[in-house]
């Protein structure tokens, strides 16, 4: 991802917080703290500028250039790309729950609750069957979900 952010040198003009490294606190987590410092009052103007809105040529951006690094089946490139991917969307969550809308764990709550319903074959006992009818299981429950929204 280019970050117009970064001076021409190529580093930051500031060292990170040594907290986020030593902070105990898991990957996601300490991810989570620093886009929060990114955000905050003090923090960097380009990141605290974005919106839902300004921040979502750069989902569809870093979305295709993962989809990239899958076709060239590059596992670096995958995982930078997952990361850039992680960071926009983390980005998002954190400007939703400025607003008491939601939060990543929220979205994490909601997502591992849908994965339950949808795979009853694996969480609840149900036969699996073949991918056909997995496959009618799946919207069958999705069209129930739909409904009951």
């Amino acid at each position: 991802m280019t970050d117009s952010r970064m001076p021409e040198s190529g580093k930051m003009d500031q060292a990170p917080d040594d907290t986020l490294v030593t902070s105990g606190l898991d990957p996601f987590r300490k991810f989570q703290h620093l886009i929060t410092i990114l955000r905050a009052e003090n923090g960097c103007p380009w990141d605290r500028k974005q919106t839902p809105a300004t921040i979502k040529k750069y989902l569809l951006d870093e979305a295709a250039e993962l989809a990239e690094a899958i076709d060239q089946e590059d596992p670096g490139h995958i995982c930078e790309e997952t990361g850039d991917l992680f960071y926009i969307l983390l980005m998002l969550c954190r400007m939703f729950e400025e607003q008491n809308l939601f939060s990543a764990d929220t979205a994490l709550e909601g997502i591992f609750a849908k994965m339950v319903r949808r795979h009853p074959h694996v969480f609840a006992g149900q036969p699996t069957g073949n991918e056909e009818e997995l496959r009618r299981q799946w919207e069958a429950i999705k069209k129930e979900e739909k409904k009951n929204c």
